[in-house]
């Protein structure tokens, strides 16, 4: 009760109608002596992309981790659309069917064709007939502009295109938010555009997403706000352009320097 109060509270104090999709409050994580998240406070209402930047081991992986229990907090709550993360078994499994997650590596199964990736979740999760599956991949393929390689095994595909398809499948489960967590950090620089592009895409379609990245045109283009995160804390919480041109916290400033000048 507690929890939903505060995500209404903070929806209203918004000014918006639209509720809080990622609710984080008060969350804390050590890796041993390491304070990893400290005392985070994050929400991200339905429809808004918000993308995360900060120093290697600021935190911002960890907090994206989070979100669907992939790294558990020791304290503070996590909640999407209103519900609180479980902590095992089936519900924490149909909680997941909810929130899309892209990594910097792909995960593709390597022996099983790009359409067969894209189905299984579907297929074995959400339990809905093969034909309506492969119907739904193949106009995900479409979608992300690689339809015409549905039937090649990861290995023959591009980095580019392997990322892709890792879209293509985390929205074949129709996800209520997606989360991206370095998405193009492994691709060679000719490669991350086709990835962005897709991402963009989502972006416009109305998507809920919290992108961890270093891809600053992304982050000014896409996102309708910036976090900035160093140490374990958020430092920053604004619109690209402000933060891009009027950080407001030493460390961003420092680290803006840093990243625009190369």
């Amino acid at each position: 009760m507690e929890l939903q109060k505060f995500v209404d509270s903070t929806s209203e104090a918004a000014g918006d109608e639209k509720k809080a999709m990622i609710s984080i409050r008060g969350v804390n994580k050590h890796f041993g002596p390491l304070h990893v998240l400290r005392d985070v406070n994050l929400e991200v209402a339905q429809g808004q992309v918000v993308v995360v930047l900060g120093p290697s081991g600021s935190g911002k992986s960890t907090l994206c981790r989070t979100i669907n229990r992939l790294e558990t907090v020791e304290s503070g709550t996590v909640a999407v659309d209103g519900k609180p993360l479980p902590k095992e078994g089936k519900a924490l499994t149909r909680y997941r069917a909810d929130v899309g997650m892209v990594f910097q590596s792909f995960n593709l199964f390597a022996h099983k064709t790009i359409l067969e990736n894209v189905m299984l979740a579907p297929l074995k999760v959400r339990r809905i007939g093969k034909a309506e599956a492969q119907t739904r991949a193949m106009a995900l393929l479409e979608r992300v502009g690689i339809a015409n390689q549905a039937h090649k095994l990861p290995a023959q595909l591009s980095g580019g295109q392997q990322q892709r398809v890792a879209i293509a499948r985390a929205l074949a489960m129709e996800p209520k938010v997606m989360l991206f967590d370095e998405p193009t950090s492994a691709l060679d620089p000719e490669m991350v555009t086709e990835v962005l592009d897709v991402m963009t895409s989502l972006a416009q379609g109305g998507m809920t997403m919290l992108v961890v990245t270093h891809e600053m045109g992304f982050a000014r283009r896409a996102a309708d706000r910036v976090v900035f995160m160093a140490d374990g804390q958020i430092l920053e919480d604004t619109t690209p352009d402000r933060f891009f041109d009027n950080p407001t916290t030493e460390r961003a400033k420092e680290f803006l320097g840093k990243i625009l000048s190369h």
